[in-house]
């Protein structure tokens, strides 16, 4: 990009309470191996994301979520850690790390590291010590294999228990229950647990003193186990959220539970809405392409071009969190909730038959609801999905889950590898998107009408208009063909992501104000929308019901 807009956030962030700067926050998640490559090597890497702040900054992004980017044996993508204190080299060193926050804090833009806290690779020294050491309490260790435990690779006799992949020793934070009743259910005071909350908290001030915002947790509800309630775990992360306050006031804790209204509760600035936890996002996005998994709730869509959705799930689960009426007081139990276009884990909103008009009217509801929006890279610009890539570092989880689609490299330009490394082609992370026609960042900055320019304006936007924010209040008038919410009582917002036009009769709509519109029109008795049309307008008075 060549001379961007700056952002008008921009300037080194201030140190305000995280309860505080969260709540104006809009998220992007970056995969580092596939966001840019400075060296050449086909992997993306801190310098590569460094270079680019640019682009985010004009987009109005100010908060970046990097997957993690410790060292590791990357047989699942970084999330089998070997040593949480150093960059993993394939990205760079620590000072590439301090050269990305001080680059990113300097354009008004935060950094949250992903940490891994409920288990380490096979090869960390952790564990290779402890399946030497009978005595050591770091994982759990069991006298006999039950269950999903795993014959120990060192001397000490036994097995462990995975967290997720087989290579992914669970650490012991404890039992919540059935203490005495096995050897290794321990209770959650035990020396292990013990030495395991120290080494989180050491792990996050280390990170925080070299100035990262925060923390996305990994699997943060799987911490204690046997804890049905997870009411354990919940009391260990209060007990760090409330370590935070006191010394590191600004950082922010968000987590990957998927259940707001357990996570928030437990200390959680906020939680995200999740693919595999229940409807919210697979009642909104998923199209019934791309990946699958029998273990997700499925059924019809609302932004399906054929129109069978409906906002109805949606809107019940998020009022089901309990958390949007008074997010972000500071204290536990108040905060935000999450909704991502999609993540790493998850299809990406261009999958199948999603055309591009269609995410025009996603963003325009995504930018306008009082979630916290969160913004997976390349979906501004409508990255596709790539079906049938071959499995890399841990992305195929079952026939039909290949995550790998979801993680090929950005497209910058339409040089060679799209601009996102000078390597070639065999050598690259992830085979590009081999659609000729797939979009990229510089032609999309050239052209006004734009999907990337429409979630830049809805960005600035949302900034500029306290009513489309978090705090704003919201009011659903409708949940079919087209979705209309009032955003406190002064702005209605109108979504029709269907194929088919739609017509919602509403009266005391006299005078408003387009705002934002393509294909939607507002007359004093009711709204019109074309087929993925969307519109956000300012009422001259008052239009709920």
């Amino acid at each position: 990009m060549t001379n961007p807009t700056p952002n008008p956030a921009a300037g080194r962030p201030a140190n305000r309470p995280a309860s505080a700067w969260l709540a104006d926050a809009v998220l992007y998640q970056i995969y580092p191996q596939t966001f840019a490559d400075s060296d050449g090597d086909g992997i993306g890497d801190l310098a590569g994301i460094t270079e680019h702040l640019d682009h985010l900054a004009w987009l109005g992004v100010d908060t970046v979520w990097l997957t993690p980017c410790f060292t590791s044996p990357f047989r699942d993508a970084g999330y089998d850690v070997s040593d949480y204190f150093s960059v993993a080299p394939r990205y760079g060193t620590e000072e590439d790390l301090a050269a990305l926050v001080d680059a990113a804090g300097r354009r008004g833009i935060r950094i949250l590291l992903d940490l891994v806290p409920g288990h380490t690779s096979d090869r960390h020294p952790w564990f290779l010590a402890s399946a030497d050491d009978p005595t050591d309490q770091r994982y759990i260790w069991a006298d006999r294999q039950t269950g999903r435990f795993v014959p120990s690779p060192g001397k000490r006799p036994g097995f462990y228990l995975p967290n997720f992949f087989d290579f992914q020793p669970a650490l012991n934070y404890g039992y919540a229950r059935g203490h005495g009743e096995e050897p290794w259910r321990q209770p959650v005071d035990a020396e292990g647990p013990r030495q395991n909350r120290a080494a989180l908290r050491e792990i996050m001030d280390h990170w925080l003193r070299a100035g990262v915002a925060g923390f996305r947790a990994d699997m943060a509800y799987s911490l204690v186990k046997d804890d049905p309630d997870r009411a354990e775990t919940a009391k260990l992360w209060r007990e760090l959220r409330a370590r935070l306050e006191r010394s590191h006031p600004g950082a922010v804790l968000i987590s990957e539970w998927g259940r707001p209204e357990l996570a928030l509760p437990a200390g959680f600035h906020a939680d995200f809405f999740l693919h595999f936890a229940g409807r919210a996002v697979t009642s909104l996005w998923d199209n019934g392409e791309g990946m699958a998994s029998a273990s997700w709730e499925s059924g019809p869509c609302y932004f399906d071009p054929q129109g069978r959705g409906s906002m109805a799930e949606f809107v019940a689960a998020w009022r089901a969190t309990g958390t949007a009426v008074e997010p972000g007081s500071g204290a536990p139990g108040a905060g935000h909730v999450i909704l991502p276009t999609a993540n790493h884990d998850y299809n990406r909103l261009a999958t199948g038959s999603r055309t591009p008009e269609q995410l025009r009217a996603a963003f325009a509801f995504l930018l306008t609801w009082p979630t916290l929006p969160a913004i997976y890279y390349g979906d501004e610009i409508g990255m596709r999905f790539v079906p049938g890539l071959p499995d890399k570092e841990g992305s195929l989880l079952e026939p039909t889950n290949n995550r790998a689609g979801s993680r090929t490299p950005m497209q910058w330009d339409d040089t060679a590898n799209a601009g996102f490394s000078t390597a070639p082609a065999d050598r690259l992370y992830q085979p590009l998107d081999p659609d000729p026609g797939r979009p990229n960042v510089a032609a999309q900055v050239a052209d006004p009408d734009s999907v990337l320019h429409l979630v830049r304006r809805m960005i600035a936007l949302r900034r500029s208009t306290p009513a489309l924010g978090s705090h704003g209040d919201v009011e659903v008038l409708h949940t079919g063909y087209p979705f209309v919410h009032l955003r406190g009582g002064t702005h209605l917002v109108v979504v029709n992501p269907r194929r088919e036009p739609a017509y919602f009769a509403h009266p005391g709509l006299e005078g408003a104000r387009a705002l934002e519109v393509r294909g939607v029109i507002a007359t004093a008795d009711g709204v019109s929308a074309e087929g993925f049309g969307y519109g956000i307008f300012e009422l001259s008075g008052p239009a709920g019901r």
